[in-house]
């Protein structure tokens, strides 16, 4: 084990737009939630912190697309989320969100010393804009196809196809989220880390120290990034949700959320010990950053940039990054609500906690991805934990109960202890495999000791033995030793069955000091019951329905908030007649049209190319907004907007008067 004296252990801030599954679990809740009882368990100061990323862009189109606000869509999540790790047993010393004032005050604190450290570089560039939203857009603000595998839908700063980080400038025909529309490019002023100069003073040699520290997949991620070259990338954006950038001139900025989430550690630690300097900034304390491997670059390239560029911080020793998780042969997938969640998961299984940890962590993605399947999920269950796991526990106390009231039996010669000294060997091989986070192996081992005991108990037979001379002493020796296997089993599997470890402790009456000849055990309570197929089944079929409803369910645009009726009295519409239709040049979906509104003829930009033709619609009537401000598109100003229907397919259809109206005819 290390010989550090602190042991900072961080969980990967998940975004605050939804609930958990158990992709994210098996990712880096699990894992490190193992690795911090384990050196809780070895006497080791730790530190476990976390909390949910509120200020990404996910939560903004959530927002919108709900018809609330940011802030209620994070508080709402932070707490399911809040609620449901406690409730499955991950012992954060502190779970904190990146919207609390002692947040931003951090974030801004570390944006500004860089700042004034001359760090950043100012730079007018181009970037993308939506000019019907009338606004830049954020990288997931952006959409289209991934240069790399060329899967359609990919964001503008990571593919979740490939896991391919990316700029949005790299998409292929990029759209605008909020729109659909085509972008534009714009200039605005950015500040931006230069991680090209960062990289030939420091990156490259310090992860080169880590070839045979870290991962494979983690090492080799990083050196792929580092030899195609990193270039300056922008650490403020053009948004209102967010850390506000605490400069001048920066008026309308926040931090880009890469760059504020990760400071979400450090503000964690900050609210939970006044003390957080001994953690951070202590060449006696460890980090180690949990996470899954569609954020590698940004705990081993980005955030050890702007720590190194700080100069007051430690760097991470460890990013143990587990792959995907998939589920019944497929990806995972939140939109597609193909997912096994967390909140469900606790209330379909009460006091099933340590069941979906054990199964997590035997099929846990460390080096490769890995599929959970409910029929398997039964089988571990039923075939490990009950029989040979809960079988072992209620053979040995209900023995000590049948022949000795429940007192542990004396062993005067230690008898036998040659199976106690190989159960203590895969003890400790248990712990190697958790300091070097191979938890699967880990597990393996600790299941290891409970079919020692198994074969011991099964071998030595005191159920017979007890007929035979001196049979009385024989059983002594054989539930003694047994019995400190099973005291044994209870301190080893603390890291991967806490809730169990309890039970099980609490059956021997387990003290600190260990189980000894004389004293009482409590009657024996099953640890586990068997997973009926009725139970399995119910699971299924709700994937089955979940599929059939994202397959038939029209995805409709939620309802926009109430207003008043002198808000609509305001707009004014109008039956309109367009007498002229022309593509507008290098725009693929705008139109430009002249509409006879009665009064007068309108230009009228409309983004309809993709929907029809412009020989198509001279002569065609529509209902038009006349009293829009006007706006200039690609240089022409536009006076009007023309009401249109789309259906769950994205197609386009007219609001069409009926029998020919008279153009300028008011629309009540």
């Amino acid at each position: 084990m290390s010989t550090n004296k602190k042991h900072l252990v961080t969980c990967a801030l998940p975004y605050a737009n939804g609930p958990l599954h158990i992709g994210h679990l098996a990712g880096c809740f699990l894992p490190s939630d193992i690795y911090v009882r384990y050196l809780r368990n070895a006497k080791k100061e730790v530190l476990f912190v976390c909390g949910t990323d509120e200020h990404g862009v996910p939560i903004t189109l959530q927002a919108k697309k709900k018809g609330v606000t940011p802030q209620d869509v994070v508080d709402e999540n932070y707490t399911l989320i809040r609620d449901s790790l406690e409730k499955w047993g991950i012992g954060f010393d502190n779970f904190s969100r990146t919207t609390r004032p002692i947040h931003h005050e951090t974030a801004k604190a570390f944006f500004k010393t860089l700042y004034d450290n001359g760090v950043f570089v100012e730079q007018v560039t181009e970037q993308y804009y939506d000019e019907e939203s009338n606004q830049f857009l954020a990288d997931r603000y952006i959409t289209g196809d991934c240069p790399h595998c060329k899967h359609q839908g990919a964001y503008g700063d990571q593919c979740e196809n490939c896991g391919r980080t990316l700029s949005p400038s790299e998409l292929i025909n990029p759209k605008s989220a909020l729109t659909g529309n085509s972008p534009v490019k714009k200039e605005t002023k950015n500040w931006f880390l230069p991680l090209d100069t960062i990289q030939a003073s420091f990156l490259n040699e310090w992860v080169a120290t880590k070839k045979d520290v870290w991962k494979s997949h983690v090492y080799g991620q990083c050196m792929s990034w580092l030899n195609d070259g990193l270039k300056p990338r922008a650490m403020t954006r053009d948004l209102d949700w967010g850390v506000k950038v605490p400069i001048e001139g920066a008026d309308g900025k926040v931090m880009y959320v890469w760059f504020d989430a990760p400071i979400g550690y450090i503000s964690a630690t900050k609210e939970c010990t006044d003390d957080w300097k001994s953690w951070w900034q202590n060449p006696e304390a460890e980090l180690t950053h949990f996470l899954g491997k569609d954020n590698i670059v940004f705990h081993t390239i980005i955030f050890p940039a702007m720590l190194k560029a700080h100069g007051d911080f430690n760097l991470p020793t460890h990013v143990p990054a587990n792959e995907f998780l998939n589920l019944e042969g497929e990806k995972l997938s939140t939109s597609r609500n193909h997912a096994v969640w967390l909140h469900e998961y606790l209330n379909d299984f009460p006091g099933k906690e340590d069941e979906l940890r054990y199964v997590l962590t035997s099929i846990m993605p460390e080096t490769k991805d890995s599929d959970f399947s409910w029929a398997d999920f039964q089988a571990r269950v039923n075939n490990e934990l009950v029989a040979i796991l809960g079988n072992w526990v209620n053979r040995v106390m209900v023995l000590t109960h049948k022949y000795f009231d429940g007192v542990v039996p004396a062993n005067e010669n230690k008898t036998d202890y040659d199976v106690l000294e190989s159960a203590r060997a895969l003890e400790e091989k248990v712990g190697g495999l958790i300091e070097e986070f191979k938890f699967r192996d880990g597990l393996a081992e600790l299941m290891a000791i409970a079919r020692l005991g198994n074969k011991y108990l099964q071998d030595t037979a005191p159920w017979h033995a007890i007929k035979e001379e001196n049979g009385q002493e024989r059983v002594k020796e054989i539930l003694n030793v047994s019995l400190q296997l099973l005291a044994l089993f209870a301190k080893s599997s603390i890291p991967f069955l806490p809730h169990t470890s309890g039970k099980l402790t609490d059956m021997l009456q387990l003290k600190p000091t260990g189980l000894m000849a004389g004293q009482q055990v409590n009657k024996p309570t099953l640890l586990f019951a068997k997973i009926e197929d009725e139970e399995i089944l119910k699971q299924k079929e709700r994937l089955e329905n979940q599929a059939q409803e994202n397959a038939e369910a029209p995805e409709l645009e939620p309802i926009k908030p109430t207003i008043t009726f002198d808000d609509f009295s305001k707009l004014d519409f109008r039956v309109g007649t367009i007498v002229e239709a022309a593509k507008v040049p290098k725009a693929d979906k705008l139109l430009q049209l002249l509409v006879d509104i009665g009064l007068e003829k309108r230009t009228i930009l409309s983004g309809i190319a993709q929907h029809f033709s412009p020989e198509d619609l001279v002569g065609k009537q529509a209902v038009v907004v006349t009293n829009l401000a006007p706006r200039k598109m690609r240089g022409v100003e536009s006076n009007g907007m023309l009401l249109m229907a789309e259906n769950t397919e994205g197609k386009l259809v007219f609001v069409e008067p009926v029998g020919g109206i008279e153009p300028g005819s008011v629309v009540r």
